[in-house]
C-alpha cells in the first residue's frame, strides 16, 4: 500500500516521514483475518470467491481468540477484519473487542450495505479504528459489478450512519475500465458524505478477479487515475484538510508519485526518492500476511493458491517469522529476484516487483508484472532499435 498523502504531507512539513522499517526485514505484518467466507453479494472482482452460502470447517470463537493470543504474541500491531461480509459473523464484536482489549489496531473491512439502523450502536460501540466501505463506481455501475441491485443506495447510507456516529470511514474504489470515468464524482462523494480516506485499488488477478482482469484499467487509464489522486490529496494538504489517499496492488504508483513531484514540486523530488527507497515496494510475504476463514495462511490476500500452514495446528509466529517456507523467503529478498522488464528497471528498489499475483495469472511468478503502467523509457530500458543491434 502507497501512502500517498502521509508522503506528500511529509514533504509540506506538515507531518514526519512515514515509519519504515528496512525493505524485506523479519518483521510482525499487518494481518489481513478473512473471518468468514460468506457474503450477501457476489462481486465480480472478488479474491475470495465468496457467495450467500454457509462455509465448512470456519475458525469457531475459541479458535479465533486463541488466534488473536497468538498474533499478539508474534508482535502484530494492526488486524484488519474482513470477509466475506465479517457483518455476518455472529461473534464479530466479540473477537473484535478481545483484540481491542489485547492492543491491536482494529479495523473493518465491509461492503456496508448491512450497516443499518438496527446495528450502527454496536458498529459504534465496538470502536473500531476505520471502517472500509468499498464503492465501485456510481450507482448503476457499482450495483451491476457488486451485482446486486440497491446495493450502492445501501453502502452510501452505511456510509452516512457511520459518520453520523463519528466512525472514521474509508472509501474503496477497485479501478477498472468501467468505472475510471467516474473517479471525479467518487471523490465528491468523499466530500458530500464526509468521508476521511479514499483507498484506490488496482485489478489484482485473483478469485473471480482472475476472471474479470479484461476489466482492468491498464495503462493510461491508470495513469490518470493516479495524477488525479496526487492532485487532490496534495489540495487537500494545501488546504489544511485531515483526509487520506492511498493506493494498493500497483506499486509503480510510487514511481508515479515521485514523477509528479519532480515535475510539481521538484525541490521536494530527492528526499521523497530517498523514502520511497526506504519504504521498498511491495510487502506481501513480509510486511503483509493474510488468514483465511479456515486459518490457512497465505502471503497476503491474493495468494489463497498458496498457504503456508494453517494457525489450528502451528503458531503464526512459528509459520511467518521463526520457520517460513520457501515462497516467503523468496518474496522476502530485495529487490526480488524477477525476470522481463522488471528485471530491468531502474526503479526495482522502490516498486519491488509488485504483487507477483498478475505475473502468476499469466503462467510465470517471477516474470515481468503485466500490470505495470510505466513505459520502457520510464524504467530505463534501451530504445528498441538499440537492443536489436546489441543482440545482432
Amino acid at each position: 500500500m502507497l501512502r500517498i498523502s502521509q508522503y506528500l504531507r511529509a514533504l509540506a512539513g506538515a507531518a514526519p516521514a512515514p515509519r519504515t522499517r528496512p525493505p524485506g526485514s523479519h518483521r510482525a505484518p499487518v494481518v489481513i483475518w478473512n473471518l468468514l467466507r460468506r457474503c450477501n453479494l457476489t462481486c465480480k472482482h472478488c479474491y475470495a470467491t465468496s457467495a450467500d452460502s454457509v462455509f465448512r470447517d470456519e475458525l469457531d470463537t475459541t479458535t479465533a481468540m486463541s488466534v488473536i493470543d497468538d498474533l499478539h504474541e508474534a508482535g502484530v500491531k494492526v488486524l484488519i477484519l474482513s470477509g466475506g461480509e465479517p457483518l455476518l459473523r455472529h461473534d464479530l464484536f466479540v473477537l473484535s473487542a478481545y483484540a481491542r482489549s489485547k492492543g491491536f489496531f482494529v479495523a473493518l473491512s465491509t461492503n456496508g450495505t448491512l450497516i443499518n439502523e438496527d446495528n450502527i450502536a454496536h458498529i459504534r460501540a465496538a470502536q473500531f479504528d476505520y471502517v472500509g466501505i468499498s464503492i465501485d463506481g456510481l450507482e448503476a455501475t457499482h450495483d451491476e459489478f457488486r451485482q446486486l441491485k440497491g446495493s450502492f443506495a445501501s453502502s452510501m447510507r452505511g456510509i452516512q450512519l457511520c459518520r453520523e456516529q463519528g466512525i472514521r470511514v474509508g472509501l474503496r474504489t477497485t479501478l477498472t475500465q468501467e468505472n475510471h470515468a467516474q473517479l471525479p464524482q467518487l471523490l465528491e462523494l468523499m466530500r458530500e458524505y464526509d468521508v476521511q480516506k479514499f483507498y484506490l485499488s488496482h485489478l489484482n488477478y485473483s478469485g473471480r478477479g482472475k476472471r474479470s482482469r479484461k476489466l482492468d484499467a491498464r495503462q493510461q487509464m491508470s495513469r490518470e487515475a493516479m495524477t488525479l489522486i496526487f492532485e487532490r490529496a496534495w489540495a487537500d494538504i494545501q488546504q489544511g484538510l485531515d483526509t487520506d489517499f492511498v493506493s494498493g496492488n500497483n506499486d509503480a504508483d510510487a514511481v508515479l508519485m515521485l514523477q509528479w513531484v519532480q515535475q510539481h514540486l521538484p525541490r521536494h523530488a530527492p528526499r521523497l526518492e530517498r523514502m520511497l527507497l526506504d519504504w521498498g515496494g511491495n510487502a506481501s510475504g513480509s510486511g503483509i500476511a493474510n488468514i483465511d476463514n479456515t486459518g490457512e495462511v497465505h502471503p497476503d490476500t491474493y495468494w489463497w493458491q498458496h498457504s503456508v500452514g494453517n494457525v489450528r495446528r502451528t503458531p503464526f509466529r512459528t509459520l511467518w517469522l521463526d520457520q517460513p517456507d520457501a515462497l516467503l523467503q523468496q518474496l522476502r529478498v530485495h529487490p526480488r529476484k524477477v525476470g522481463g522488464r522488471c528485471a530491468h528497471c531502474r526503479w526495482l528498489a522502490i516498486c519491488n516487483g509488485n504483487t507477483r499475483t498478475r505475473a502468476w495469472a499469466e503462467g510465470d511468478l517471477w516474470g515481468q508484472d503485466p500490470g505495470c503502467h510505466l513505459s520502457d523509457e520510464e524504467i530505463g530500458l534501451p530504445p528498441i532499435n538499440t537492443i536489436a543491434c546489441i543482440t545482432h
